[in-house]
């Protein structure tokens, strides 16, 4: 007994220590560059935020993170891509609500469940979206707009860049709070659609502040408002919908970064102080500040609760609303 359990104790001993040196071998996360998924291409609003998070993250984590340009179907291919990786915190997905809370809330079947196939890591910042009237149609505010409406029903037109977008969905909810009938005509992209806005051709837009803010300079285009629950600091002198006579309407446009369902804890947790790190620093600030995006932040939980809610809260905008997918 005495021999077999010293022979144990020294397979014990011998265990302890293979076991010991392999944990101290064993790599740290991340030992090597990190792929960011983004749902568009090259240019644009999304594309120079996404550069400078991951600019900021690199040099947190150590490696090089990548933007890898995804394109088409509202996002979905790059999301279903993420969706489908191995989870070991090598490939990101830069994730958006169109994707991930507005199109689960408006097709009954998607190739994936976002409340199962991501892991949430940081909820990076909110893109302003603003109300805009043509300069021609002569409103200056969102009540004189309503009257309008309501004075000439079934005459005023609203642009959107397609149908079941973010951009339409702003303005079926603002018709059903306010009562109001303005004809939707949905475009294939904001460029079409900003050029009828711009001469006339349309009446009304939804559209990000980013790629507004010139026309909004030169005054062919007209504030009425945003869509967050109050004033932005971005556009301060611009009123919130809430405020501007539709208490309640309240629409946030985010992004954030997300991992494959199943990621380790500690490395989500990893990811989440460099975003966090990232948002704090100034020039960060300036660059989402530039394109028309607030900076946000926060716990992976805060960002997982947030999805949640946002989600059911697109399940009830598009029963409420009564809008169909094509």
């Amino acid at each position: 007994m005495a021999h077999i359990t010293r022979r144990t104790a020294a397979l014990g001993m011998v265990t302890a220590i293979v076991s010991h040196g392999a944990r101290g071998q064993a790599p740290s996360y991340p030992n090597k560059p990190i792929r960011l998924i983004l749902p568009f291409v090259p240019g644009g609003i999304s594309d120079a935020v996404a550069r400078a998070v991951a600019e900021h993250m690199s040099a947190s984590l150590g490696q090089r993170i990548v933007v890898d340009y995804k394109s088409g179907a509202g996002a979905m291919i790059a999301s279903d891509l993420v969706a489908k990786a191995p989870a070991d915190g090598y490939t990101l997905l830069w994730g958006t609500a169109s994707a991930l809370t507005i199109n689960p809330a408006l097709y009954n079947k998607t190739s994936f469940d976002p409340a199962k196939a991501f892991a949430p890591v940081a909820l990076l910042g909110s893109v302003l979206h603003v109300l805009v009237a043509s300069d021609a149609l002569g409103v200056r505010t969102t009540q004189a707009l309503l009257q309008k409406a309501k004075q000439q029903p079934g005459q005023l037109t609203y642009a959107s860049v397609g149908n079941g977008t973010s951009t339409h969905l702003e303005m079926e909810l603002l018709k059903k709070m306010a009562e109001v009938d303005i004809v939707h005509v949905p475009y294939k992209g904001s460029t079409a659609a900003m050029v009828d806005l711009l001469g006339g051709r349309v009446d009304v837009m939804f559209d990000p502040l980013g790629t507004l803010s010139p026309h909004l300079k030169t005054g062919r285009l007209v504030p009425l408002g945003v869509t967050s629950a109050r004033r932005s600091t971005l556009l301060p002198d611009v009123p919130s919908l809430a405020e501007a006579g539709l208490p309640g309407y309240e629409v946030i446009p985010w992004v954030g970064l997300l991992a494959p369902a199943g990621t380790s804890p500690v490395i989500v947790e990893r990811l989440n102080s460099a975003a966090n790190q990232a948002l704090a620093s100034t020039d960060l600030k300036s660059t989402f500040t530039a394109q028309g995006v607030e900076t946000l932040g926060g716990s992976a939980a805060a960002f997982s609760s947030f999805m949640r809610k946002d989600l059911e809260g697109w399940k009830k905008g598009v029963k409420d609303t009564g809008v169909k997918p094509e």
